[in-house]
């Protein structure tokens, strides 16, 4: 497609309907139409497998499906069947169904590191139920995460932290400190300067680059030699690392951690899993104070559990998280050919593990900026394919990366243009993309 002539009249029209219905246009700031080139941010009509329809009818090939969430694909037929199956059962209950036994039976079967769990709807609902339990538990008043790590919360603990804390106290923020990744110098000389007052480490066990080596091991010895609880935040890194998450893979168990992303497949499913010790004080068979761990009206809805069971099972049984290195190694090294082919090696770079893949995109000082990324988003669209990031669903094929690669060489093309000239403005079409944490609008 020529980028002059690629249009999206009904999605610019949906877009507008969408700012004046719903702040932000969406329901998650990493979906809103301001992470896209200016008058190209489609909008979905439906998906299957790898590949989705705008309401203009353009097809793509789609990465970082449901922001991470759908790595099995849309409507993935395992999937879709054990929700049909429950939809016809009812949904939610005055009581617990015998469904939630068998979910929690299966998903401590699949993390056999962790002793209990409770399942939610989001992510932000397991990691701040976490945080409030690590400090009942410690009796301490702050929270330690990791200055790398991008997000953990809507709640107030971590939101304070980034550029869009208004309506936070700062009373609240203060109660927040950070460590960087990978120092534990660094983290012991945080946690002896606010000595006996962090009630938990959260953390990413793993993202872009892999942990030092005995680094977690070292952190979790620190967390407890401080009276800490350790939080492995595992959105993300669960599944995709493993299926029994990163501490499956690198065999350090944490005092609590959380499931989310892949967990259901795009339905609303997530965990907090743990230590009976930590996790039975959000129960009843227990003799201390009550914590009010998680107690949600739709946590258990049976469709959604019956989603992360059946999700669980094909991870297992189809061998999906080596699908999704394969076909991540498969598309890095072709990104990174035509890339170096085109001479923009240096400043197209994909990074991350190879189930988890995303891309920086550099100026001519090799800088990240937000101009060169919007260009390559443009390319990338005209071409079908829609990339935020490059990381993999299962449902890919071989035809579909070898499509993506041609596309982004075309991108590249244009990219050693702009490169040359210094000045991606004539490739822009408009405003650049933006940051998602922004003090501004």
């Amino acid at each position: 497609m020529d980028t002059e002539e690629f249009q999206l009249p009904r999605s610019r029209q949906a877009n507008e309907r969408l700012h004046a219905l719903i702040p932000g246009g969406a329901h998650t700031y990493a979906k809103g139409d301001d992470q896209y080139p200016e008058n190209l941010a489609p909008v979905i009509s439906h998906g299957r497998g790898a590949h989705v329809w705008d309401i203009d009818g353009n097809r793509y090939i789609e990465y970082g499906s449901g922001l991470r969430s759908v790595s099995l694909g849309h409507a993935h037929p395992r999937v879709t069947e054990a929700v049909r199956r429950e939809l016809d059962r009812g949904g939610n209950f005055v009581r617990p169904s015998i469904l939630e036994v068998q979910a929690a039976e299966r998903f401590l079967a699949t993390v056999p590191t962790a002793e209990m769990v409770k399942f939610a709807k989001n992510g932000s609902d397991a990691t701040t139920a976490a945080v409030r339990l690590a400090r009942a538990a410690t009796g301490r008043p702050r929270v330690a995460l990791c200055a790398d790590h991008p997000f953990f919360s809507v709640d107030d603990w971590f939101i304070g932290t980034t550029p869009m804390s208004a309506g936070i106290p700062t009373s609240t923020t203060d109660l927040t400190v950070a460590f960087p990744y990978g120092d534990l110098a660094a983290t012991e000389e945080l946690l002896n300067r606010y000595q006996d007052e962090v009630a938990c480490l959260i953390l990413e066990p793993a993202t872009h680059t892999e942990p030092p080596p005995g680094y977690l091991a070292g952190l979790r010895e620190l967390a407890h030699r401080h009276g800490c609880v350790l939080i492995f935040d595992e959105m993300i890194t669960g599944f995709r690392w493993s299926e029994s998450g990163a501490q499956g893979l690198y065999g350090v168990v944490p005092d609590l951690s959380t499931f989310g992303k892949a967990l259901g497949n795009g339905f609303a499913v997530s965990a907090l899993a743990g230590r009976r010790e930590l996790m039975e004080r959000g129960g009843l068979r227990h003799s201390g104070d009550r914590v009010f761990l998680l107690s949600t009206t739709h946590g258990a809805e049976t469709h959604s559990l019956a989603a992360a069971m059946a999700v669980q099972s094909t991870y297992a049984e189809e061998g999906v998280t080596a699908r999704l290195h394969a076909l991540g190694e498969r598309l890095a090294a072709g990104v990174r050919d035509a890339a170096a082919s085109m001479g923009v090696g240096d400043h197209i770079v994909v990074r991350g593990r190879a189930s988890n893949l995303v891309y920086a995109t550099l100026d001519e000082n090799r800088r990240p900026s937000q101009q060169y990324r919007t260009l390559f988003l443009r390319q990338l669209l005209t071409g079908g394919v829609l990339a935020p990031s490059f990381v993999v669903s299962s449902a890919l094929d071989d035809a579909d990366i070898d499509h993506t690669v041609d596309v982004v060489a075309q991108a590249c093309a244009a990219y050693r243009k702009a490169l040359d000239a210094a000045d991606p403005t004539p490739w822009l079409g408009g405003r650049p993309v933006r940051p998602v944490f922004r003090r501004l609008a």
